[in-house]
């Protein structure tokens, strides 16, 4: 009996010492597994970079892709992966041309804004004859006159001229008519009060020239009707007209300075082409070369001839030239000889710097058609019946 209760006594004795065990396990697990997350912890915050502020949430590690298992079928010729596309090149906006700073090349003639032509058919837009005289002269350049001696607005006037051609890449034509005993007193008479007078009014023009090209047509008639002026008035105007001829090509070098010769029913060539040496036109420093036909009414196959002939007969510089007055020679002359707003003319060639004609360097309307010689009115103005009768 006493054995039994020892027994029982060392059972009891062993269960609480394994109990005791197992509890020191547990607890020593639980401390390690607290031990453990702990350096977890403190490795984790060991790797986490210094911050300023509060730290953001790490991402989650992205999931990885999943290798194809040997059970996947082998992918088909149909089924081959497509190839990337290239990438499109960008497209870069083309490098816009720079300015360039040259002046803009002619392209044509000038025609003036404000002629006789184009204010009659601003003012009659319900007239029969306006659509037939706006598209056949008003449309048309033509040279523009300054007839009146006016030295204080001279210069003023030329330059709005010139500008408004600059602006537009267009050659203005320029006549300058001033010169004393014009037209020996016909119809047209007129000018400055002598020589003096006139040299100081073409040296105000010339100053209205600008720096751009521009043709001037110097003083119709005043070479090729001189017999109202004695020889030493002769001289005088020669030389006038030399000054005149340098004065224009002195202030602008690209001003092209034709000088008269008359018409080929007029004076022979070889006079005209005296008279035009002694007015300097044989000099490149004053002229460059001469016109004809101005307001009158000869061929221009004759006009060529012509001028081509008194040119020959002038010598100087070979290229010299000529430029033809085409406003109304498109019948020819009339049979009768008459010059002043004969019946039955019609228009000739449109103006142009072309010609295609060897030393005939324009064709140009220096009479604007319409503006009466002086028998159908008054001289230099516009009649519409006139101007009608040419257009038809």
């Amino acid at each position: 009996m006493a054995e039994r209760r020892a027994e029982r006594r060392r059972r009891t004795a062993r269960g609480a010492l394994a109990a005791a065990a197992s509890a020191v396990v547990a607890v020593g697990t639980v401390v390690g597994l607290v031990s453990a997350l702990d350096r977890d912890r403190a490795e984790a915050d060991e790797a986490r970079p210094t911050v300023s502020g509060s730290p953001s949430l790490r991402p989650l590690p992205a999931v990885p892709t999943p290798s194809p298992t040997s059970n996947s079928p082998s992918p088909s010729k149909s089924s081959k992966p497509k190839p990337k596309p290239k990438p499109k090149p960008k497209k870069t906006a083309p490098a816009r041309p720079k300015p360039s700073s040259a002046p803009p090349a002619a392209s044509g003639l000038y025609r003036y804004g404000d002629s006789q032509v184009l204010e009659w058919v601003r003012a009659n837009r319900s007239d029969p004859r306006r659509p037939l005289i706006e598209s056949r002269i008003a449309n048309r350049p033509a040279a523009v006159w300054f007839a009146d001696y006016a030295p204080a607005t001279i210069t003023a006037r030329v330059r709005a001229v010139t500008s408004a051609g600059a602006r537009a890449g267009q050659v203005p034509v320029l006549v300058p008519y001033a010169v004393p005993d014009r037209d020996c007193g016909g119809h047209s008479e007129g000018g400055a009060p002598d020589l003096d007078a006139y040299g100081d009014w073409i040296e105000r023009f010339a100053r209205g020239l600008g720096s751009r090209e521009v043709i001037v047509i110097l003083e119709p008639d005043a070479l090729s009707q001189t017999e109202c002026l004695s020889k030493s008035r002769q001289a005088d105007r020669y030389e006038a007209l030399a000054h005149a001829g340098r004065t224009l090509k002195s202030a602008n070098p690209r001003a092209r300075v034709y000088y008269d010769a008359g018409h080929s029913a007029w004076n022979p060539p070889g006079t005209q082409a005296a008279r035009l040496r002694a007015a300097g036109a044989a000099s490149a420093a004053s002229s460059d070369g001469v016109f004809t036909n101005v307001s009158n009414f000869h061929r221009t196959s004759d006009e060529t001839a012509y001028a081509r002939k008194v040119l020959a007969a002038m010598g100087g510089p070979s290229d010299l030239g000529a430029v033809i007055d085409t406003s109304r020679n498109g019948n020819g002359a009339p049979p009768d000889g008459e010059w002043c707003d004969p019946d039955g003319r019609t228009l000739g060639r449109s103006p142009t710097l072309r010609t295609g004609e060897p030393r005939i360097d324009a064709y140009l309307w220096v009479k604007l058609p319409g503006e009466s010689d002086g028998c159908k009115g008054e001289p230099g103005t516009f009649t519409a019946d006139y101007a009608y009768e040419l257009a038809d």
